[in-house]
């Protein structure tokens, strides 16, 4: 066995001693009468399979997987490949697709940028790079509180050790350059509210992006009308000319996305392959690769305007984004922090059943709001998001590639978001706690 893998098996170990603890520790998960089986401890295979999957999905062939592109639509070929591998039920309304009606918008209205309308998420805290800034902090109880001078102390000191061991890891050179397309910048497609709507778009504007759906029924006769969403969007920007947003690296202009967000849909993936071996869960699973987040959480929008079930039944959302290295702020290799997570019961469950999962403590940042899982809650849905990210300079750049992830680390968390999933889909429903609900804050 080699040093990654040992130290791999060595994170699980922890993982999963804790969570035994603490299980039989707690009396909440004593009662719980658990339909689906614990998930297995990290395995040789599983990374591999992780590994397989993000070398894929962050592949040059894939063209930066921005929407409505070609390259898009061969990311989503090869999720609905993977979700009918693994045994999902289909839940789009065209096999495992959700179609979103797209449309670009005429060129005089577009112009160079087209609708750039993505909300983006910054590079760090000032927004480096040209990308938009962090959105300005308001007043909010409901936010974490920043770390204190020591616990700061400690994150540096660990952010030095997991940057030093990036640094020895990061050995395959990006290459000599990638062909980003060069040549004007492409407007940026328009989403239309519903599929009759496009047909009504000359042809040549007409575009269709998809999301992808794969469904794990439930077992319990009345909680299986129940839905617990886990999610991810597997867009990126593309190309240079695609997308504003996508920033080249020497020669090199072809965004491939491997951490934002080709890890959580890589994820998404194996949550669901690990669960469907559990058995079958009280609650339904919904899996949904989401087309769309990084010009304007469009393909979440379409979903939750044309929902395949009715978006009450939805008891939590959990999505995964950003995965792909580790965070001192998390506490390192195989942690990963909970967005919202005092907004919500969610965190504090999840913690009580011994999963590596912290508060987000980068309260300025407001990343809470900056993912899918916004839009749901936005409806009231308890959601929100499991995330590593570092602040890397990588974000949004042409750099942000698969030879920079650090796959024990993203193996390790994905075991915990499949546990996490699993007390959501077979434990209590998460709740709101009081005025910390963005559909009716302040109540």
């Amino acid at each position: 066995m080699n040093r990654r893998l040992m130290m791999l098996g060595a994170v699980a170990a922890v993982v999963t001693g804790v969570a035994s603890t603490t299980a039989n520790a707690n009396p909440m998960r004593a009662r719980l009468a658990d339909t689906l089986h614990a998930v297995p401890a990290p395995s040789a295979a599983d990374r591999a399979n992780v590994e397989r999957l993000e070398r894929d999905l962050a592949d040059d062939s894939m063209e930066g997987r921005g929407t409505a592109t070609p390259g898009g639509a061969r990311a989503a070929r090869f999720l609905a490949t993977e979700m009918k591998k693994i045994g999902l039920k289909a839940g789009g309304d065209s096999g495992y697709f959700q179609r979103v009606p797209m449309m670009d918008p005429p060129a005089a209205a577009g112009g160079a940028g087209g609708n750039a309308g993505g909300r983006g998420r910054g590079r760090g805290a000032g927004g480096a790079g040209g990308a938009r800034p962090t959105p300005p902090p308001t007043p909010d109880e409901c936010l974490a509180k920043a770390p204190d001078d020591a616990t700061m102390a400690r994150i540096k000191t660990l952010q030095a050790s997991i940057d030093s061991a990036a640094a020895k890891s990061v050995n395959t050179p990006i290459g000599p350059g990638h062909d980003g397309g060069g040549g004007p910048m492409r407007p940026l497609p328009v989403r239309l509210p519903s599929l009759a709507d496009r047909d009504t778009v000359p042809a040549d504007r007409q575009r269709t992006a998809v999301n992808v759906v794969g469904i794990i029924p439930g077992g319990d006769p009345v909680l299986k009308n129940e839905v617990v969403l886990v999610l991810s969007h597997y867009d990126h920007l593309g190309r240079v000319n695609d997308h504003q947003g996508c920033r080249p690296v020497g020669a090199d202009s072809l965004c491939n996305g491997a951490d934002d967000d080709g890890a959580g849909t890589v994820a998404v993936l194996e949550v669901a392959r690990l669960l469907k071996k559990a058995g079958t869960p009280r609650r339904t699973i919904v899996f949904a690769n989401m087309t769309g987040e990084e010009i304007g959480l469009v393909g979440t929008n379409y979903f939750i305007a044309h929902p395949p079930f009715p978006l009450a039944q939805i008891v939590a959302g959990f999505e995964i984004e950003m995965i792909g290295r580790p965070d001192a702020y998390a506490g390192g290799p195989g942690k990963a922090w909970l967005t919202g997570y005092e907004r919500s019961t969610m965190g504090d469950m999840l913690k009580q059943y011994g999963i590596a999962i912290v508060p987000d403590m980068r309260p300025d940042q407001r990343f809470f709001k900056r993912s899918d899982n916004y839009g749901l809650a936005q409806r009231g849905i308890v959601a929100h998001t499991l995330s590593t990210f570092n602040l890397h300079s990588d974000y949004h750049y042409a750099s942000d590639e698969v030879n920079k992830v650090d796959f024990d680390h993203m193996t390790a968390v994905i075991h915990s978001a499949a546990e996490a999933v699993r007390h959501l889909a077979d434990g209590p429903k998460p709740e709101w706690h009081t005025g910390c609900n963005p559909a009716h804050p302040g109540e």
